[in-house]
């Protein structure tokens, strides 16, 4: 520009072409606009309007002609002055007092959950949760709360912010016995109003379940710490770290313990604290003993879990895996191959089955252990995910439950447990005499149906009684 400037000045500053000076559609709809405002109504009620008399302007635009023209802004008006218009309808409140059985029809993206209605009702959930003394209201009682967060954990919703999508999806309420699904607030705000005995208390009552349903034989326990993320910004919440990640982040730290034939939760805890690590395994030793009176025949863990010599001393069987320190690399490169001896596991798709050992016997310092971990949850009240945790607990009692039942699924993950047989839609149909759910044609229906799931019906107490039939297309 400067070169052109230097060498051609009388061209380089060219005549402007002007534009218009008029605004033909502003023009052509001003009268009109100002008719219109003179009626009291507001940019975006003069602007739908002139939709319907095929003038349309924006609302920058009428703005820009209200302006002109000296119109300054309306106040605030109450509902009852605006126009008519098609508001969006409030959604139902959850009230168990308006929960109906009225004989009706309806889909549910949740088919899968009514599963789980016949264990739930045989083992009386409800009286579990009132025996635990869980709160409730006269609008949710405790065993219909407890029912819907229940329901969203088999679902596999990660966080109950996600419950929006489910509001009006009327599978979910009948699961719980409610009109509709409670809301958000409704089921982040329900864990401020117990203490965490209640908790405990449940996980008692659900461990005689388990042992009645012969899940949970006690003979030896996989014990672990879990490191739940913790995403805010909250000053107290210590750092743990997170094996997932390999790296040392804000965090809720739980301790489970799992059953070692059947992989079944048994026990949590998630109120702990740095300084608490070391008594956790102990903690879980007295509420076994407290529970059944005989402390557990055997412990697995690994790492840093607590000190071996109160193990010695209660006379426990535990099983460990010693620290790869460097001195122990040393010993093991040097001791001579004839040492060795070659041993065979018997266990399919392992790639290396015929590896190498050497028994020694060594004299156990008081050190300590740890090992596995969980994500999703993002709170710091402990207590809250200690809540969250105890759920997860009857989830994957639950969840065992039906694998035990489907043939080859026995040691099936939840995952594929909920991908092939619960994550499917169902139609619901209420009748006088039964509430009959009718599942889609699927690739693995014939083994549910081998298991007996379209058998007879099972009368659920919190629908009064009325009985659940599955069928299958």
């Amino acid at each position: 520009m400067c070169h052109h400037f230097r060498r051609s000045k009388p061209d380089f500053f060219r005549e402007l072409k002007r534009g218009p000076h008029t605004q033909p559609r502003k023009d052509a709809a001003r009268e009109l606009i100002l008719g219109m405002r003179k009626q009291n109504l507001s940019i975006y009620d003069i602007e739908s309007a002139l939709k319907t008399q095929h003038t349309p302007l924006s609302t920058t635009a009428i703005w820009e002609i209200l302006h002109e023209e000296g119109f300054a802004r309306l106040p605030r008006r109450q509902d009852a002055e605006r126009p008519s218009t098609l508001l969006p309808t409030a959604a139902d409140v959850a009230d168990h007092r308006k929960f109906s059985l009225a004989p009706r029809r309806f889909p549910t993206q949740l088919g899968g959950l009514f599963l789980f209605l016949p264990w739930l009702a045989d083992c009386d959930l409800p009286g579990l949760v009132r025996q635990a003394g869980y709160p409730g209201s006269k609008m949710i009682p405790a065993p219909q709360a407890w029912l819907s967060l229940l329901g969203l954990k088999l679902s596999s919703t990660e966080r109950k912010s996600h419950v929006m999508d489910l509001v009006f999806d009327q599978g979910l309420a009948l699961f719980a016995g409610l009109n509709v699904v409670p809301k958000t607030t409704c089921l982040e705000t329900y864990s401020h109003r117990f203490s965490p005995q209640m908790n405990e208390t449940l996980r008692k009552l659900w461990i005689g379940v388990l042992r009645q349903r012969k899940l949970l034989k006690g003979e030896s326990f996989n014990l672990d710490f879990h490191s739940i993320p913790f995403f805010g910004a909250d000053e107290s919440v210590e750092r743990h770290y997170l094996s997932k990640r390999s790296r040392s982040q804000k965090s809720i730290l739980v301790f489970l313990a799992q059953d070692a034939e059947s992989h079944v939760f048994c026990y949590s805890k998630a109120d702990l604290l740095k300084r608490d690590q070391a008594d956790a395994v102990l903690d879980f030793v007295k509420f076994w003993k407290t529970a059944y009176g005989e402390l557990p025949p055997e412990l697995v863990f690994d790492s840093k879990l607590t000190t071996y010599a109160k193990l010695n001393q209660m006379g426990i069987t535990f099983m460990t895996l010693r620290r790869r320190s460097p001195a122990i690399l040393r010993e093991v490169a040097n001791t001579p191959q004839s040492a060795w001896r070659t041993v065979h596991l018997d266990v399919p798709h392992r790639m290396y089955q015929t590896p190498k050992v050497i028994d020694q016997q060594v004299s156990l310092r008081d050190d300590a252990v740890q090992f596995f971990h969980l994500d999703a949850l993002s709170s710091a009240v402990r207590l809250k995910i200690d809540f969250d945790v105890t759920l997860t607990e009857v989830a994957s009692g639950l969840y065992r439950m039906l694998g035990r039942r489907l043939a080859g699924y026995e040691s099936a993950q939840s995952r594929q447990l909920f991908r092939h047989f619960l994550n499917t839609p169902a139609e619901v149909e209420i009748t006088d005499k039964r509430a009959e759910v009718t599942l889609p044609k699927r690739v693995h229906n014939p083994l549910l149906l081998a298991a007996g799931f379209g058998q007879g019906s099972t009368p659920i107490p919190w629908w009064d009684g009325r009985p659940l039939a599955l069928r299958f297309r």
